[in-house]
């Protein structure tokens, strides 16, 4: 450990266990949370801050009040007789007052003679004694006694472990913060930041770790959320102007010609939505600028006819296009509904995913790079080193939320020129709020497709607990018997625990398909055509299973969430899904989303556990009032919060300390606005002046935004 005196050597990367009174132990616990020097126990930022009373002598206390006191236990006993309760009596050194917890008699294995604890809680007056009934309390760890505060004072409250609690972080960080502080540089200019009223980035770890007042929380929380959301929106706008600038994709050709000639392909009358998404998408792609355009749009809106209306103009002009999805099942589906929209055409299509193999998968690979092939269907396979392509112009990468920004920039690096990319599209079900549209996808121009093609019928959704599943079965065989089909979905194949979905956890009374359809088969749906299928089942039996489906010849499909997007099957008019409380809200609206597709009334109904969480009966809740994605969307960051919201992190977008949404929208759009006027006038922030902040911005997002390439 370093002497004090010497303490002026410290810099911020100095080694914790250089700091003053860090013991081997607490420098190991350290390190455990990835704290290894003076500048990340700095940014250790508290998880909430716990407003405290002022403490009171147990002499200076009137009943009546409420009060804060320490003191040490003397006795304590459980009182089992009557109502049951925990009592102790706590002296300090000016008096005694009682305690009393009803039906807590845990506490007897926890508060013990000898405890020194902190309570708090209202005096009232039992007989000659003073009592407190049910108070708050808390140890006071030995050597952490301290002087008794006199003083009203909001505490941290830290991020902590058995080996390092929170009031251990609290005596070390208060140990070490004043000679810290002025080690830390401000990447923001004096009067950029006096502008926007935000204190110095030194006040703000001050006021965060040592608030007097709730103003001072609010003042270092504004900045330190500011300077995460600049960051971001910096790394987003460097991104895109250095693609805009630097890099570029086929002008595409376009006229009413060829306008005419790809609608001839599509069966049906466009919706104003599409029609409208359709003219934004073709005046991207009539430029030699990349295009990096997100259509969303809500379950069944019709965003694969707009890909396919893409892709077609690429190859309209002679070139190829890619279209990537995330599960060979619905790479599967798309090649299926793209050959049956191209049947007759001269163009030509490939299916490529994991499956192809051997000298099937040899030869599709040359006809990609020699251009024999138009378009190509496929699943991450298209990642591959191995592919490359002769002229890719059009990379559509559909349910974007499942690829990450690493994905996304590997397909658009497939062409023989290193300064040519394709046009890229990325299209999704999940509707992303404005607040993460602006974040997590703040390098995308943005389409949304509203309103639904003609036909589709409304789904009423139905919440039903697990001891109800019978009732469930009876009302899906009479809809059977009335000749229509149903989905029944479960969050695990069986047998086999670790092929638990991410979305499912191995917890007792989870149902999965294998037991499902045993358990069906033999009693409710007794003679029924009931098949399931799943990721493990290769491709051809895939196909068998959905063609027959299709068809009419199966009466319910048993599925995983393999069946969540990409199916189509208008007959099928019931959705069940067990164990509905394992999974996702945007999860459960994709798999209602596979129900509502034909003329007659559907229905979802979700069979929860025995004994669901609070949090998944808001999200059962919420599926059951609306059927309108956007709103389920909303709804789903609100619940979850930015760090999760459609895999973000999965994403590689570094998820938020502090920020919230939509609490923090007003100083979004601030940082949004002063990243793009920043970026305009110092594209790369390769200026002296911009040294530090570009410095700061590649450790955080260099690698999550594909910014070494960019510098």
């Amino acid at each position: 450990m370093t002497d004090p005196a010497t303490a002026q050597t410290w810099t911020l990367t100095t080694p914790v266990e250089e700091l003053p009174g860090v013991t081997e132990i607490r420098a190991a616990a350290l390190r455990r949370m990835e704290i290894r020097c003076l500048a990340h126990l700095i940014a250790h930022l508290p998880s909430r801050h716990q407003y405290e009373e002022a403490e009171s002598a147990i002499a200076d206390i009137t009943v009546g009040r409420l009060v804060t006191v320490r003191g040490e236990v003397t006795d304590t006993r459980a009182v089992r007789a009557g109502r049951a309760r925990f009592e102790a009596v706590l002296l300090d050194e000016t008096g005694r007052i009682d305690l009393c917890w009803f039906n807590m008699l845990f506490l007897q294995d926890r508060i013990h003679p000898g405890s020194k604890i902190r309570i708090q809680g209202k005096v009232n007056r039992r007989g000659p004694r003073l009592q407190i009934i049910n108070p708050k309390w808390e140890w006071i760890p030995e050597g952490a006694e301290g002087p008794i505060n006199r003083q009203a004072h909001i505490r941290p409250i830290y991020p902590a472990t058995e080996d390092m609690p929170s009031w251990a972080f609290e005596r070390l960080i208060t140990s070490v913060i004043d000679r810290a502080l002025p080690l830390i540089v401000d990447h923001l200019p004096d009067d950029f930041r006096k502008e926007r009223a935000l204190p110095t980035l030194a006040e703000a770890y001050r006021l965060m770790h040592q608030p007097q007042t709730m103003e001072d929380l609010n003042n270092a929380r504004r900045r330190l959320v500011y300077d995460e959301l600049l960051l971001l929106q910096l790394g987003v706008h460097m991104k895109r102007a250095h693609v805009r600038r630097t890099l570029h994709a086929p002008a595409l050709n376009w006229n009413n010609a060829i306008d005419e000639h790809i609608r001839a392909r599509i069966p049906f009358t466009l919706t104003p939505g599409q029609e409208e998404v359709i003219r934004e998408i073709a005046a991207d792609l009539r430029k030699p600028t990349p295009a990096n355009r997100l259509i969303q749009g809500d379950v069944g809106a019709g965003k694969t006819v707009v890909a396919l209306y893409a892709m077609l103009m690429a190859a309209a002009s002679r070139h190829q296009a890619a279209l990537m999805a995330p599960t060979e099942l619905l790479a599967e589906q798309h090649y299926d509904s793209v050959s049956r929209l191209l049947r007759g055409s001269t163009l030509r299509l490939a299916l490529l995913t994991g499956s192809v193999t051997g000298i099937d998968r040899e030869r599709m690979m040359r006809g990609i790079a020699q251009g024999e092939i138009d378009l190509v269907i496929g699943t991450h396979a298209l990642l591959t080193e191995s592919v490359s392509f002769h002229s890719l112009a059009v990379a559509v990468i559909d349910e974007q939320h499942r690829f990450g920004v690493h994905q996304r920039a590997t397909l658009r690096e497939r062409n023989a020129d290193d300064r040519s990319i394709p046009h890229t599209l990325v299209m999704t079900a999940t509707p992303i709020p404005r607040t993460l549209a602006l974040t997590i996808f703040g390098d995308l121009d943005i389409s949304t497709l509203r309103g639904l093609p003609p036909g589709r019928t409304p789904i009423a959704t139905r919440i039903m607990p697990a001891e109800r599943a019978d009732e469930v079965y009876a009302f899906v065989r009479n809809r059977l018997d009335q000749g229509e089909q149903a989905f029944i979905v479960a969050p695990t194949i069986g047998d086999d625990e670790s092929l638990l979905l991410p979305e499912a956890s191995p917890e007792q009374g989870t149902r999965d398909v294998n037991s499902i359809l045993k358990t069906l088969r033999e009693g409710p749906l007794k003679g029924k055509r009931l098949e399931a299928i799943h990721g493990r089942l290769n491709r051809e039996s895939r196909e068998r299973i959905m063609d027959r489906f299709r068809s009419g010849q199966i009466d319910a499909l048993v599925a995983t969430t393999i069946i969540e997007v990409g199916v189509d099957v208008p007959n099928a008019t019931l959705m069940v899904i067990e164990n509905a409380d394992r999974f996702g809200l945007a999860q459960l609206h994709q798999l209602r989303g596979r129900v509502g597709r034909g003329k007659t009334a559907s229905v979802c109904v979700c069979i929860t556990s025995a004994a669901p969480t609070p949090g998944a009966e808001a999200r059962l809740a919420a599926l059951a009032a609306t059927t309108d994605g956007f709103a389920i969307a909303e709804k789903d960051l609100e619940l979850r919060g930015p760090g999760d919201f459609i895999g973000a992190r999965q994403a590689g977008a570094a998820p938020f300390r502090l920020a919230e949404f939509p609490k923090d929208m007003d100083l979004l759009l601030l940082a949004r606005r002063d990243a793009n006027l920043w970026i305009e006038r110092s594209p790369l922030l390769a200026t002296d002046a911009d040294r530090l902040i570009r410095s700061r911005l590649m450790k955080v997002h260099g690698q999550s935004l594909g910014l070494v390439d960019v510098a």
